[in-house]
């Protein structure tokens, strides 16, 4: 077979240019850091690297929502920091108040005290993030979660005070991670137990010579969960204790002030001197106790100028009551303190897989310099020699050997 001249100047350029393409190549991938640039490079490789690609942009997402939920969890804490102060401060003007010293213009001093933090209060019920988002908005709100309705102090705390306008529940980040992005308002703020958390203890003559107090737990088996009225004898000396649930006579406990009354798992006193037929009611503890509407009965009761055994009774009462709201605030301190606990743990989780899938895309895309460089060497070197052996080729013609 006869190879023309040509045929041979045409073989050897394209040999050189597929030796300078794939320099070319290989010079794209060192500058790129990537083995794999395009899908066609390597099916299986690009196939990996997408698929961590999308494992690491939704861990990113997560992140984000992670992040979010760390900044509200922090403001929320604080102000619940905030709010139990400002009730430490109500507790102390109330046990203040209730010194037999005080004046009824003074304990009027001590109502406007407490007017003050309630109104500060009721801010920080209804704070936010700075971004619009309102830190007790439950599930979400446009407008601040709680309105204040300021109604008759007269009525039962749990009636008064401020009402939740919000989205009962907490709104969380995405399944993946469901972390708080606010806690539910009305749980925080209007769902502390009444009483000592098992019943409550109340007086409901008006006028009375004595005052009844919180009373505890004695015997948890002997609950029975009724309702019962104490009715004082004054010719026996003696509470009638009555268990209204059923109509049951219960029993009839000799008076002594301050001396335990004792029935059905549950035992109280009433101190001072109670006058004929005066009553109290025990009936079981309900979560329904409105933060604002304990100040606002806190408030009403100082300013009016009550005193003997009804101050001591409304002393206690909100004492007992106020005690019950700051309870209920450190408990949602303590579940936004877990919440930044959990935040902490899953941040550090994702990082974790945000690596992992970072590391995984790495292992399927990325180049081996050291392996690419001697590669590309190679066919710089072979590029080179194949440059030369064409330039040596192309001078062997009849017209060189004229020439010489």
């Amino acid at each position: 077979m006869r190879v023309s001249t040509a045929n041979t100047y045409d073989v050897g350029v394209a040999a050189l240019q597929r030796r300078q393409g794939e320099m070319a190549e290989a010079q794209v991938r060192l500058t790129t850091g990537k083995r794999v640039v395009n899908a066609s490079d390597d099916p299986v490789g690009a196939a990996r690297a997408e698929r961590a690609l999308q494992g690491e942009a939704r861990v990113t997402a997560s992140e984000r929502s992670v992040q979010a939920a760390q900044t509200i969890m922090v403001q929320t804490e604080a102000s619940l920091g905030d709010a139990g102060e400002l009730m430490q401060q109500v507790r102390e003007a109330l046990v203040a108040a209730g010194n037999g010293t005080y004046t009824a213009q003074e304990r009027a001093g001590q109502a406007e005290k407490l007017k003050q933090m309630r109104d500060q209060l009721f801010t920080i019920a209804n704070r936010t993030d700075g971004a619009g988002t309102y830190l007790f908005g439950g599930q979400g709100s446009s407008a601040p979660p709680f309105v204040d309705t300021r109604p008759d102090a007269s009525a039962p705390p749990e009636q008064t005070g401020a009402r939740y306008i919000g989205n009962r529940g907490n709104s969380t980040t995405d399944p993946s991670t469901s972390l708080p992005l606010a806690l539910d308002g009305a749980a925080v703020w209007t769902g502390a137990r009444t009483g000592n958390g098992v019943f409550e203890t109340r007086a409901l003559t008006a006028g009375q010579g004595g005052w009844i107090g919180s009373g505890q737990v004695t015997d948890p088996a002997a609950l029975t969960g009724d309702s019962y009225r104490l009715v004082y004898d004054a010719a026996a000396n003696a509470f009638d204790v009555t268990n209204t649930t059923t109509g049951a006579a219960v029993a009839s406990v000799p008076y002594k002030s301050g001396g335990a009354i004792a029935f059905d798992g549950m035992t109280m006193a009433v101190q001072g001197t109670p006058v004929a037929g005066e009553t109290y009611e025990v009936v079981p503890s309900t979560p329904a106790l409105n933060a604002f509407g304990v100040l606002d009965k806190a408030i009403a009761d100082l300013s009016s100028g009550a005193g003997g055994a009804a101050l001591s009774q409304s002393i206690g009462d909100n004492l007992r009551n106020v005690d019950a709201v700051m309870s209920r605030l450190q408990g949602a301190r303590s579940t936004a303190g877990e919440a930044l606990s959990r935040i902490d743990n899953e941040s550090a989780s994702l990082a974790t897989r945000k690596l992992n899938h970072q590391v995984e895309r790495a292992n399927a895309e990325d180049l081996d310099m050291v392996k690419a460089i001697s590669d590309f060497q190679n066919k710089q070197s072979g590029y080179d020699a194949a440059l030369k052996s064409y330039s040596m080729v192309q001078r062997m013609s009849l017209f060189q050997y004229v020439n010489t």
